[in-house]
């Protein structure tokens, strides 16, 4: 599998057009559903490859996508949800300037 390649699992006669924010492997328990006891063998099956990594990422931008940017009436959700994703980003980045200059006396 190369970089802009389909993903091996998918099958365009069985699986319809290709939707990048679906995943076309087996299908495995939801993280939700996962009991304590079962938590060790439901981590050991999980794929902990860069590219695997970046194919969840990839998903979870298409989903926000379409279900927050694309639609035809599309508010200003999308928007909204970027700015604070920055303002979080970058009070993160900056946290030890600002704790820095938080007993400073102004006068």
């Amino acid at each position: 599998m190369g970089f802009g390649d389909y993903p091996a699992e998918y099958n365009p006669k069985v699986h319809g057009p290709y939707d990048p924010a679906r995943y076309y492997g087996k299908p495995d328990t939801p993280f939700g559903q996962v009991k304590l006891g079962e938590i060790s063998s439901w981590l050991m099956r999980r794929n902990k490859n860069p590219s695997a990594f970046m194919g969840v990422c990839s998903r979870a931008w298409w989903r926000w996508q379409h279900k927050y940017a694309q639609p035809k009436r599309a508010g200003v959700a999308a928007y909204m949800q970027l700015s604070l994703a920055s303002i979080a980003f970058f009070y993160v980045l900056n946290y030890k300037r600002m704790k820095a200059h938080r007993r400073y006396e102004l006068h």
